[in-house]
């Protein structure tokens, strides 16, 4: 189960809510997440007041994960009451900041977009990673593992 939140209707053309709901239902149990959380694409300014804010940086990510189990001092933005499933928190997206990592990566949107949801599940799930390097850290590894599973049904 998951809530799905876009702070502006405008955020729904570069992650439409019908792929992201099939998406995120197909790889969060290959993710390791069985039970709530949610996800929510934020502007440019949401995200970095967030990351300000609970992390001490004040700048632009691409994404923000508060896993529950994380430390009590990261706020639970969960909608769930009374959940009879484990919650698992909550990811936040900058789709503006997507679109740079697709055009630096020389991927798609879909494909960047897809990637990000599955990295905030992973994270959602426990796993960590010291560096962005894909040959080295397991949890990127993975990552991409699930990614070249279920992106042939996502991206044409």
């Amino acid at each position: 189960m998951f809530d799905l939140f876009y702070d502006s209707e405008d955020f729904k053309k570069d992650a439409p809510e019908q792929v992201v709901e099939k998406f995120l239902a197909k790889c969060a149990p290959l993710a390791g997440v069985d039970g709530s959380f949610s996800l929510t694409f934020v502007s440019p300014e949401t995200i970095k007041e967030l990351n300000r804010d609970y992390r001490n940086k004040d700048e632009v990510t691409d994404i923000l994960t508060f896993a529950l189990e994380d430390d009590d001092e990261f706020p639970d933005f969960s909608f769930q009451e009374d959940a009879p499933e484990k919650e698992y928190g909550d990811v936040f997206i900058c789709l503006e900041r997507m679109k740079e990592n697709a055009n630096t990566f020389g991927v798609s949107e879909r494909e960047e977009l897809l990637r990000l949801c599955l990295h905030g599940l992973l994270h959602l799930a426990g796993n960590d990673h010291k560096t962005n390097d894909f040959a080295t850290e397991p949890m990127l590894i993975r990552q991409e593992e699930i990614l070249n599973i279920l992106k042939g049904s996502f991206i044409s």
